[in-house]
């Protein structure tokens, strides 16, 4: 069977859209696996389909690189949001379902896309991770994905072993039983924030992350007093903005805005 993909990217965070409004993809997790393979396959941080929806212009489905069902992604959703009106599927400005909440978005003419975010929820500061590969302490944080934060001091981001620090943190008994994403990070200034990201589900790096950016911010904002909106240097050199307000009740009306890109479309054969 031929499926018809293309290729997008949100600051670096890459994806394969494919339009499943008819069912043409059955076992989605298998074929994520498969074609997420960056040796053997066309190579993307997840896969992502656009489905019908009672209650929005199209439902989002996230399979992470290694298969496994991904929720929301905030990059992914900026995605496949372009790829959704440029291919006729939506307006520049609709709407979308994720997990049973609805996404509101809007597709700039300047390549950049900007999508409303969920309440951050279940926040837990002073962590403390001990072990062989040092100690850190952390922020737990809940932006649609389960996120961990960690600030580093200037200077020190770049030197990270993500590849061996990343799947510590990431399977820490204080995340079990599902684990988290990883973000270590640096405050640059009173509104610009520097990350790298270790994404659970590609068991990788990858050049962004748009929850992880949301979730940097928020914590930024809470204790380091950085203030809306936030810059966000991603390690693609892309810059993310998050955007809130601060209310007794916690932090509502969460924006994250960044380039979109569409890399290239084609055939595969499956």
């Amino acid at each position: 069977m031929k499926i018809l993909f293309e290729k997008l990217h949100g600051a670096g965070n890459d994806f394969i859209v494919i339009d499943n409004r008819r069912r043409i993809v059955r076992n989605a997790s298998r074929l994520a696996k498969r074609l997420c393979d960056r040796h053997l396959s066309i190579g993307a941080d997840g896969l992502l389909l656009v489905e019908h929806s009672a209650r929005a212009d199209y439902r989002m489905m996230y399979y992470n690189a290694d298969g496994s069902y991904g929720g929301m992604c905030g990059n992914g959703g900026r995605s496949i949001a372009l790829f959704a009106y440029v291919n006729g599927i939506a307006d520049r400005v609709h709407r979308f379902s994720a997990l049973g909440h609805i996404y509101q978005v809007s597709v700039g003419a300047n390549g950049r896309v900007s999508l409303s975010m969920k309440d951050p929820l279940a926040v837990k500061s002073g962590l403390k991770l001990r072990g062989p590969l040092g100690n850190f302490l952390a922020t737990f944080v809940d932006t649609g994905s389960p996120h961990v934060v960690i600030k580093v001091q200037k200077g020190t981001l770049r030197g990270l072993d993500l590849k061996t620090l990343g799947p510590w943190i990431r399977h820490h008994r204080a995340f079990s039983p599902h684990g988290a994403n990883v973000n270590f990070m640096e405050v640059l200034g009173p509104k610009l924030l520097q990350m790298r990201t270790y994404e659970r589900g590609v068991e990788a790096e990858t050049l962004a992350c748009g929850t992880g950016s949301v979730a940097c911010s928020i914590i930024a904002s809470q204790l380091f007093g950085v203030r809306s909106p936030v810059t966000i240097v991603a390690s693609s050199g892309d810059r993310l903005r998050v955007s809130f307000r601060e209310s007794p009740e916690g932090y509502r009306e969460v924006i994250l805005d960044g380039p979109a890109r569409r890399a290239f479309k084609g055939t595969i054969d499956v």
